[in-house]
């Protein structure tokens, strides 16, 4: 996205036509390459002026960021714009569920989307493979006592990618996923509670045409690359995952925000 920045000024005319411009009810204000009327002498402020042709110069904004900036009602004035601009950062909301057990926050533009298959779905409106969904298996299958019953931070890792790609599985010829393990830790949040990170990154691949007869004409192209963060935790004999997935050219973007929600994630005692 980008926020627009624009100066008005009246176009360059003679001198009883500007005047009986200024007489009359309504202006139309035109802006020309060849104003002869600076800006800083220009009588009608882009607040007075209804119907305007403008000509902009646009700054590119990170996405989020201007998202925040709007949803915050920030006004730009001659006043409080640098302020708007040094306040930015991301605002989120917190999804708290007291009948499940689990509390996160997320990105405040995100929507929710039901029957998605989670427990909870939120996405990015604007990037719809960026999403997070909370997910937990049943006490009636299974007894947690902890997360450390999945074994160590590298074991659970191991066990969540395999997850990825078995639901990631595809029937299709030709195509092809490649993954790796980014990280595994473990942290005790403010809750006192032990709680796994793991970070994956999976690659699929696709021939153009996998029904060709010549292996030259089946050419591999990238389908996307995908980063995958998982947080697990355990609470009422259920093991919990908080699960986050953007494209990695997003995450690049907005890795600060995104670990943010996954510092958030929170089991409960029901």
């Amino acid at each position: 996205m980008a926020a627009i920045l624009d100066s008005l000024c009246p176009p360059a005319t003679s001198t009883a036509t500007y005047h009986r411009a200024v007489a009359g009810a309504t202006h139309r204000c035109g802006l020309s390459r060849n104003c002869s009327i600076p800006n800083s002498s220009c009588p009608f402020p882009s607040s007075s002026v209804s119907e305007t042709r403008q000509e902009t110069k646009a700054f590119a904004v990170p996405r989020r960021r201007m998202m925040g900036l709007l949803l915050s009602g920030f006004i730009f004035t001659e006043f409080n714009l640098p302020n708007a601009f040094a306040q930015t950062s991301s605002v989120f909301r917190e999804y708290i569920d007291t009948f499940d057990g689990y509390s996160f926050k997320y990105p405040q533009n995100w929507i929710q989307v039901r029957g998605a298959g989670a427990d909870i779905f939120f996405r990015d409106p604007f990037v719809l493979d960026e999403n997070l969904s909370v997910e937990f298996s049943s006490p009636s299958s299974s007894r947690y006592k902890t997360v450390e019953d999945l074994g160590p931070p590298e074991e659970a890792g191991k066990k969540v990618l395999k997850q990825y790609l078995t639901e990631f599985m595809s029937t299709r010829l030709g195509v092809r996923r490649e993954s790796n393990i980014l990280s595994t830790s473990s942290r005790v949040a403010d809750d006192g509670k032990l709680y796994y990170q793991v970070e994956v990154n999976i690659k699929s691949y696709a021939n153009n045409n996998e029904l060709a007869v010549m292996p030259q004409d089946r050419v591999v192209r990238l389908e996307w690359d995908r980063r995958y963060l998982s947080v697990l935790g355990v609470e009422n004999n259920r093991l919990y995952e908080l699960r986050l997935q953007t494209p990695e050219k997003v995450f690049q973007e907005e890795e600060k925000d995104l670990r943010e929600v996954m510092d958030s994630f929170r089991v409960n005692k029901v």
